[in-house]
C-alpha cells in the first residue's frame, strides 16, 4: 500500500496510454454566448492529494486549452464557473496465463478410437497494485448555476514526475477534444 505521502508527491491524472474520457453537455447551450470563465476551486479539497508542480501543470494546461478556444480566465465575474474534483482509488489487476503441455489426439475417448492423450496445464496468476486516478471538471453558467459540461479523466497515476511533465498536457488535450467548442486555427 502505498503512503499519502508518495500518493501527494507522485500524483498524475492518468497520464497513461490507457487514459479514458467522457464529455456530456447540454445540447441547447450556445457556448458563443460565453467569453470568460473563471476557477471556483476544487471540490472538497480534492486537490490536497496534488502536489503543487502537478496542480501548476494542470491549472496551464487547461487555460492553454481555453485560450485556444477564445475564453479568457478572469478572477471574478466570468460567464463561466469551473470547478474541478479529483479522485484517487488502490486498484489491483489480476492477470493469468495458462500453459498446456503435452497430450496428442483428440476424440470421443479410448473406446471409439480417440482420448486426449495425456497432458496437463498449469495456469499462473499475477496481481498488480496501482493507484487509478480520475478528474472531473464540471463548467456552469456562472448566473444561473446550470451544468454546462462535464469532463471526466481517468486512468492509471504515474509516480515518475518527468512523465507527468509530459502527461498532463496531453491528458487535458485529450479531455478537451470532449468539450463542444472548437479550437480556433
Amino acid at each position: 500500500m502505498k503512503n499519502i505521502l508518495t500518493l501527494v508527491l507522485a500524483f498524475s491524472l492518468v497520464y497513461s496510454y490507457g487514459q479514458k474520457v467522457t464529455g456530456d453537455y447540454e445540447k441547447t447551450t450556445d457556448f458563443s454566448k460565453y467569453k470568460t470563465y473563471q476557477f471556483v476551486g476544487w471540490q472538497d479539497d480534492s486537490d490536497k492529494v496534488m502536489n503543487d508542480f502537478d496542480k501548476k501543470r494542470l491549472r496551464e494546461s487547461f487555460q492553454e486549452e481555453m485560450r485556444s478556444r477564445q475564453f479568457e480566465l478572469v478572477e471574478s465575474g466570468g460567464d463561466m464557473a469551473i470547478s474541478a474534483y479529483i479522485v484517487v482509488d488502490q486498484k489491483t489487476s489480476t492477470t493469468a496465463y495458462t500453459n498446456y503441455y503435452g497430450g496428442a489426439g483428440y476424440g470421443r475417448g479410448r473406446r471409439y478410437g480417440g482420448g486426449w492423450g495425456g497432458g496437463h496445464a498449469s495456469t499462473t496468476y499475477s496481481e498488480n497494485d496501482y493507484l487509478q486516478g480520475t478528474l472531473v471538471l464540471d463548467m456552469y453558467d456562472a448566473q444561473s448555476k446550470d451544468l454546462l459540461w462535464q469532463g471526466v479523466a481517468k486512468g492509471t497515476v504515474s509516480e515518475k514526475p518527468e512523465k507527468r511533465e509530459k502527461k498532463i498536457p496531453k491528458s487535458i488535450k485529450k479531455l478537451m477534444k470532449k468539450f463542444p467548442v472548437d479550437k480556433v486555427k
